[in-house]
């Protein structure tokens, strides 16, 4: 039985399979920070509030001093933020804050609204500041559009890493499970926390010359591989370029082979929602009129308001990564700083 049902060019965004809305893979190479932890480099040319041209190989993103996505809505589905490199600091208008990087992972439930903004402080003086991550945006069921907003933190700590076939591959288990290994729990309300959607994010690293077979799925299951960052690899006897999606066959075993430098991919899969998605900006509903309703609600009510000093706010450059939820209570995993500004 062929694996693969579909190969597809990853464009910009990833186009996702239900229950995925769509994926997003930022790589910048940003420069020193300056005094304010944006870049100390000059901005003349970049339409700042809107820069995506990644110019210098970086961008600025909607941020004009800070790059990143300052103060804006979402509501009707989940941010899942995976950050491989750098930092990014969140603070959102439940009063919850957030500086999370290097491996963790922030998974915010938007249900009936909320603000928030995604800062990228560049926090080293001396430079590079690389910045690597990936949004993924995930659907809710129609029972959870309206659900209070609600953000869990996954940190690398806690995030297992799987190492298979003597080393040939790495897979860490963002969510879901593999191979007796269990990921850490998404929010209560989200699809992934539902019982038989076999849900799973998976990073998958494939050495030089190694192979691995990625294992089937229960009958059911939509499931996309991400070719991101490789040359030469083959799924299932099907040669690929680096940017690829592969839509594969549910039940399938897919064997992998790497025949280059190391090769990475990210695979999303779980049970279709099967609902009718409406889609405005940072808007995500099953009618044209709850897309409408959601415009009056935020109009009207602001999604609680904004309670920080700005709208593009970042906390001190020395701060290691930490999080304060809205009910107070607070996570430390701090660095040291020459950690931070390694």
């Amino acid at each position: 039985m062929n694996a693969i049902l579909e190969i597809v060019e990853l464009g910009m965004p990833w186009v996702g399979l239900d229950p995925f809305i769509f994926t997003v893979h930022h790589v910048d190479h940003y420069p020193a920070g300056n005094d304010i932890q944006g870049p100390a480099a000059l901005l003349v040319g970049r339409m700042l509030g809107s820069d995506f041209s990644y110019r210098d190989g970086w961008s600025m993103y909607h941020g004009k001093r800070v790059p990143g996505f300052p103060q804006h809505p979402h509501r009707g589905f989940e941010t899942v933020t995976v950050v491989r490199r750098g930092f990014i600091d969140h603070s959102d208008s439940l009063g919850a804050t957030a500086r999370f990087g290097r491996g963790d992972t922030q998974w915010l439930t938007a249900g009936g609204g909320i603000q928030h903004s995604e800062m990228f402080p560049l926090v080293s003086t001396t430079g590079p500041n690389e910045l690597e991550l990936f949004q993924i945006w995930l659907n809710l069921p129609p029972r959870s559009k309206m659900v209070p907003p609600y953000f869990r933190m996954l940190w690398s700590e806690e995030i297992p890493t799987i190492v298979a076939d003597g080393g040939q591959a790495t897979i860490d288990v963002i969510a879901g499970h593999l191979a007796g290994h269990r990921a850490p729990s998404p929010p209560p309300d989200s699809w992934a926390s539902q019982t038989a959607t076999d849900f799973g994010i998976w990073l998958i690293r494939i050495a030089p010359d190694g192979a691995w077979t990625l294992p089937g799925a229960p009958s059911g299951i939509n499931r996309m591989l991400h070719f991101f960052d490789g040359d030469d690899v083959d799924v299932a006897g099907t040669r690929l370029g680096k940017d690829t999606g592969v839509r594969l066959r549910d039940e399938a075993d897919a064997p992998i082979r790497n025949h280059g430098g190391p090769a990475e991919f990210l695979l999303l899969q779980g049970r279709p929602i099967g609902a009718p998605v409406f889609q405005m900006g940072p808007f995500v509903m099953n009618t044209p009129e709850e897309i409408s309703q959601a415009m009056i609600d935020y109009r009207t009510t602001a999604f609680g308001g904004w309670p920080w000093p700005t709208i593009e706010p970042v906390h001190d450059r020395t701060q290691g990564r930490f999080a304060i939820h809205a009910d107070g209570r607070v996570e430390h995993r701090d660095l040291t700083e020459a950690e931070v500004n390694a």
